[in-house]
């Protein structure tokens, strides 16, 4: 099992320690209850080095990336990112990424999940016709995401380029907490706000950062935040997480994700002709975000019934929502009981318990 630059950190502090894709992560430290309104309300610090980085550069990165990525590439500029996917050869969903563009046309950073490091690393180097320089940087880049509504304020001054204006989806690169070359992104996984940061795992570095974080915010409330509130923050949204709602068996379309499958760019993408296909005939079953009406706890592959008993789909994913009091879920379904408030019913322990259709973000 691996350990991130952080792992010492999260140990020390008395973290719960669980392997996640490979990794020894914080799974929590107070709880995911007092995690999540931490986020929520005020500002925490997840590691999320585990995940992994790719940079395509040269003359043919574009064309690369257009190639294996559904939304359009071509439309970044300087210092703007973007939410893609790649598609297997069947229109399933290989792994949600973003896209960075670190110089247009020229040379763009790639960010994957996790658990689909060496299975994207293998599917972009089969698809990488016109031989653009790549390279897999994962092993030696940290990435921390700072998150919340004061996020941005509490670490301003632990650099001189502009976070608290940053827009998003857009990042800057400069000096932070004395580190170079540090990437500040205006992005996440919680819907709360804040940035993320990435830098080299080298000269100390990520003691440095780390260190610098929480001196500055320890005082105003920043805590250190586990991988279960994160899953928490981030069903609130509606945000989809690799394995559980979205794999290689699921297209981009029925997950919702026709925003960022572009069906007209300029170099088409692995599966673009079947997504297509899809499209115009119309998708049979679709990602739906439902709260539960009577009392139970939505989980992952429970089933999904009408009314009158049927089989229509599987939860995804469930949770008891800490910032909403309820019980929520995200689900496939047949496309006739996907409307809003349509009466579903999700079978807790052999107990059909009533559920409703719902919009994102949860409320």
């Amino acid at each position: 099992m691996k350990n991130t630059p952080f792992t010492h950190k999260h140990i020390a502090l008395g973290a719960k320690m669980a392997p996640f894709a490979g990794y020894n992560m914080p799974i929590s430290y107070t709880g995911i209850n007092d995690e999540h309104a931490t986020v929520r309300n005020n500002a925490g610090v997840f590691d999320v080095s585990h995940m992994g980085e790719f940079i395509v550069k040269g003359p043919q990165a574009l064309e690369l990336i257009q190639r294996v990525t559904t939304n359009d590439a071509s439309k970044l500029t300087n210092g703007k990112a973007q939410y893609s996917s790649f598609t297997n050869n069947e229109g399933g969903i290989v792994d949600d990424l973003i896209v960075y563009c670190l110089e247009e046309n020229k040379s763009y950073m790639i960010v994957v999940n996790a658990s689909n490091i060496e299975k994207d690393w293998a599917w972009m180097g089969s698809h990488n016709i016109h031989n653009a320089e790549t390279h897999n940087i994962s092993e030696k880049t940290c990435l921390l995401a700072i998150q919340g509504p004061n996020a941005c304020k509490i670490i301003q001054q632990l650099t001189d380029v502009d976070i608290l204006n940053l827009k998003y989806y857009t990042f800057v690169r400069g000096v932070f907490a004395g580190v170079s070359n540090v990437i500040v992104s205006a992005t996440g996984y919680t819907g709360s706000g804040g940035v993320e940061i990435y830098f080299e795992d080298a000269d100390g570095n990520a003691d440095k950062i780390w260190d610098a974080i929480f001196e500055v915010g320890t005082p105003l409330g920043v805590k250190p935040i586990g991988l279960a509130a994160r899953d928490t923050l981030r069903l609130e949204m509606g945000y989809c997480l690799y394995g559980n709602d979205i794999d290689d068996t699921t297209t981009p379309l029925e997950a919702g994700l026709g925003w960022i499958t572009k069906l007209n760019k300029p170099v088409a993408f692995t599966a673009q002709a079947i997504l297509e296909k899809q499209k115009a005939a119309g998708i049979q079953r679709k990602l739906i975000g439902f709260e539960m009406v009577a009392r139970g706890i939505p989980r992952h592959d429970y089933l999904i019934k009408d009314a009158a008993g049927n089989n229509i789909g599987k939860v995804t994913s469930g949770t008891q929502a800490p910032s909403l009091n309820k019980a929520i879920g995200l689900g496939y379904v047949t496309i006739e009981n996907a409307a809003l408030d349509s009466e579903i019913f999700i079978d807790i322990r052999n107990n059909p318990v009533k559920a409703k259709v719902v919009k994102f973000p949860f409320s």
